[in-house]
């Protein structure tokens, strides 16, 4: 009986994890860009920064939800003027996925016009997702200014 109790325990708690998961992933959330490593020029990225706003994806090569995400993105970029966006292999970047505490692929940023994390979200977001944060970064709503 013990057994079991234990069990159902285990099976709860790791229900709850999940269900955490599951609503955290791909959900933006405003970065706390107060200090200048947050600041992103078009050479650590090795491509050029959007006119209003970029989108940075960090990717490996064994993810499969980086080429969803890839789509999403791409298809953003198309619907939103002055955006770029960049893939970055997580793998052959490493000084900048720990300086920017990247912890899994995909991880998106949405830099503002001169570079600065003004959002960012772990696991594949929805077009939805991407065009609410992109739209509340261009729009001034998140500071990124600190």
């Amino acid at each position: 009986m013990p057994g079991l109790i234990t069990l159902g325990i285990a099976i709860a708690i790791a229900a709850v994890v999940a269900l955490f998961l599951h609503f955290k992933n791909g959900r933006f959330a405003s970065a706390d860009s107060s200090a200048e490593d947050d600041l992103l020029s078009a050479g650590d990225l090795g491509a050029d920064l959007g006119e209003r706003a970029t989108l940075v994806q960090f990717s490996s090569s064994f993810c499969a939800p980086c080429r969803a995400t890839k789509i999403v993105l791409a298809q953003v970029v198309e619907l939103v003027p002055g955006i770029a966006t960049v893939e970055i292999d997580a793998e052959s970047n490493l000084d900048l996925v720990r300086k920017l505490d990247i912890l899994r692929t995909p991880t998106v940023l949405i830099l503002d016009e001169r570079g600065r994390i003004a959002s960012r979200a772990s696991g594949a977001p929805t077009k939805e997702q991407v065009l609410a944060a992109l739209d509340a970064v261009i729009a001034g709503e998140i500071d990124s200014s600190s």
